[in-house]
């Protein structure tokens, strides 16, 4: 190759006092491949946090927020209730602040979860999976009561949404300075992205319209039933409109109170629901058609961005949020179907040369 073709780089122009330093600054990657003619769609990858997730960022500012409060105090164990990316957030923050960690999580979300968050030091306590995200979150809540821990309380805290009005908004803010943006597309967990990005985008960017989805089978929202809460805001008991659906980290059997604020103040334009099936399979093509690695909650925001784009007229800019790694999902429906071993087509491919075959 000639040496004024290859791509050259130079770091990133300062040394990192600790790992938490990385979080955030994610980057928009341009969908080349998959989109549209004459749709610009962008994703905005948040696997290049350094827990390789959107939650992260929440992980963070609970922990510095409760450290600024002195609601968390220094050896003070931490404790929370997660489908997994908060928990390998705030396991890895409170490794490098010092703090214990114990997660509550269902035994139905992956194992690759549970396996991360003890490497980085947590504690993982299993509940059952019948008795959904409001089992877990109980199971936390009288951990907490019981031992004087600190209760993280993604679901409520203002902390979350807080960090995603500072950081994620102000981010697409600046990478869309003097650009188009047309849709912004985001499922949501706790609530805590597209609330912090309404806060922002409602006034500096009113044009660009949010678009939330969520399980076409556990459409909470959708419904139009309202959240039952008991004290603080927390899930007084499962929503009715909950089923059990494969978009892990995506939709809780209740409506979060971090939520509440985007459903009550206008904080989204348009609700469109997606099948799980349809999440998968657009993770899928994301990874085989542009090398971008994303989970089905993913998978599931960018299906929905591409029934924009497909409809869209020329010109239309279009930001998808991709909240995690597909490395997230190895033994969920995600990855069924994909081999370990050689396919007859691999093996054939082994034969067609003398040396060093398998088998």
């Amino acid at each position: 190759m000639d040496a004024m073709t290859i791509r050259r780089t130079r770091g990133r122009g300062r040394l990192y006092d600790s790992i938490l330093d990385t979080v955030g600054d994610t980057p928009v990657i341009r969908v080349n491949n998959l989109a549209p003619e004459g749709v610009r769609l962008y994703v905005k990858a948040e696997a290049f946090n350094p827990g390789a997730s959107i939650k992260d960022r929440l992980a963070l500012n609970i922990i510095e927020a409760a450290e600024k409060s002195g609601a968390l105090t220094p050896g003070q164990t931490v404790v929370e209730a997660t489908s997994g990316n908060t928990g390998i957030g705030l396991a890895m923050v409170c490794a490098q602040k010092g703090y214990p960690l114990v997660v509550t999580m269902a035994d139905s979300f992956s194992v690759e979860r549970r396996r991360l968050m003890r490497m980085l030091g947590a504690r993982v306590v299993l509940t059952p999976r019948a008795s959904k995200g409001t089992g877990m979150y109980m199971k936390a809540v009288e951990l907490a009561e019981k031992h004087g821990w600190f209760l993280a309380r993604q679901f409520e805290t203002a902390a979350n949404a807080d960090i995603h009005e500072a950081t994620t908004a102000r981010e697409i803010i600046g990478d869309f300075a003097g650009d188009r943006l047309d849709y912004v597309v985001t499922g949501y967990g706790t609530g805590g992205t597209v609330t912090g990005l309404a806060r922002v985008l409602r006034k500096e960017r009113p044009e660009t319209r949010i678009i939330l989805t969520e399980p076409a089978n556990a459409a909470l929202i959708g419904s139009g039933i309202a959240q039952a809460r008991g004290a603080g805001g927390a899930p007084a008991q499962s929503h009715p409109a909950f089923e059990p659906h494969p978009i892990q980290g995506w939709t809780p059997d209740f409506i979060p109170l971090v939520l509440q604020e985007a459903l009550d103040n206008g904080g989204y334009d348009d609700l469109i629901p997606i099948a799980g099936a349809d999440g998968i399979a657009w993770a899928r093509k994301l990874a085989a058609h542009e090398g971008i690695l994303t989970g089905i909650s993913g998978g599931a925001s960018f299906a929905v961005a591409m029934q924009i784009a497909e409809q869209a007229p020329p010109g239309t800019v279009i930001l998808c949020m991709l909240p995690d790694t597909g490395e997230r999902y190895l033994t969920t429906p995600l990855f069924e179907g994909i081999p370990e071993n050689m396919d007859d087509e691999e093996m054939a491919l082994s034969l067609s040369t003398p040396g060093y075959r398998m088998g």
